[in-house]
């Protein structure tokens, strides 16, 4: 069967590749076999390509973070779920392949009429939105959020969590063609990061003392979510888009004590709640609150391109058997 696996870490364009694998021929009492339809391109996968993310398989390997497919053989002893059914691939289970095989206990069984390609993009972006407003500050209906990249697709899983909370977004962007794609995603207000860009933040909220900042690229846009969030606010960094050290001033560390905290879903703390959030993200893609663009879909044999158009921006999914 075809898959696609990286043979060593570095620049993704030059190792990356389809590649034949032997197909399934047994699988475990508790294991299910999957067929997957569409697995998206994330940028935790561009990371992983390079070799810069917490989670190194040993190469060559199949990689791809997340997806969803359609069950075509089960366990013996599984009872939880039955061929047809259509189901996330789990964490762990790398998803760039025809065919994968799972923990049965690990799966989540989606609703026969789900949009296959949200849903393929339900298990990392929406989940990461759901803990982000839930983990580190309590926040109410008519609070604030600022966070920063507020174009990239994982914002858009940010602002539509918090839109259904009743929470308001204040989005932060580099350019200002980025401002209309926040807009559309429902953000409140949208700025561009620029030398005005704190007066204008604190104008647009009435000044108010806003609690938690989600910063997903580092570097100088880390101090700018610092001057913007109230006295004693949260600041959670949970992507490293610049690949710069975050800087923060030391006034706001130290005379407005801001906390800065690092966020990612894979750490022990989290995982035994990502089912929890991915079944919340599940309510709401299933009422139409959750609903990320796709640019374009492409053929395994053009993940390449595909990973380029990632790397240019625009969210795209990989076709499998879909």
């Amino acid at each position: 069967m075809k898959a696609i696996q990286l043979k060593a870490y570095g620049q993704p364009m030059e190792n990356i590749g389809v590649v034949e694998i032997s197909d399934i021929a047994t699988i475990n009492h508790d294991e299910v076999v999957i067929d997957v339809l569409y697995s998206p391109v994330n940028p935790s996968d561009l990371l992983l390509m390079r070799g810069t993310y917490p989670i190194q398989p040993e190469l060559p390997s199949v990689i791809g973070g997340e997806g969803v497919g359609r069950v075509v053989s089960v366990g013996a002893s599984v009872t939880t779920v039955k061929p047809g059914d259509i189901v996330t691939i789990p964490f762990g289970t790398f998803a760039w392949s025809e065919k994968v095989v799972a923990k049965a206990a690990a799966l989540i069984v989606l609703p026969a009429n789900v949009d296959l390609q949200q849903a393929a993009m339900l298990s990392i972006n929406p989940p990461t939105a759901v803990l982000l407003l839930e983990e580190f500050v309590s926040l109410n209906s008519g609070d604030w959020v600022v966070l920063n990249a507020a174009n990239a697709s994982v914002s858009h899983a940010i602002i539509a969590v918090a839109k259904s909370k009743g929470i308001k977004t204040l989005g932060i962007v580099r350019r200002k063609e980025a401002v209309d794609i926040a807009l559309k995603a429902g953000a409140d207000v949208v700025l561009v990061d620029d030398e005005n860009v704190v007066s204008e933040a604190k104008k647009a909220t009435n000044n108010v003392e806003i609690k938690l900042g989600l910063d997903a690229v580092g570097g100088k846009a880390t101090n700018t979510l610092a001057q913007i969030l109230g006295n004693e606010g949260y600041l959670v960094s949970y992507a490293m888009m610049s690949r710069e050290p975050i800087n923060v001033s030391q006034i706001s560390l130290i005379f407005r004590r801001i906390q800065i905290h690092g966020f990612f879903m894979y750490l022990p703390h989290y995982i035994p709640k990502l089912k929890n959030a991915i079944l919340k993200s599940l309510q709401l893609l299933e009422q139409g609150k959750l609903n990320v663009p796709v640019a374009k879909i492409y053929s395994p044999e053009s993940v390449k391109e595909a990973i380029q158009h990632t790397i240019d921006g625009g969210k795209v999914l990989l076709q499998f058997n879909a």
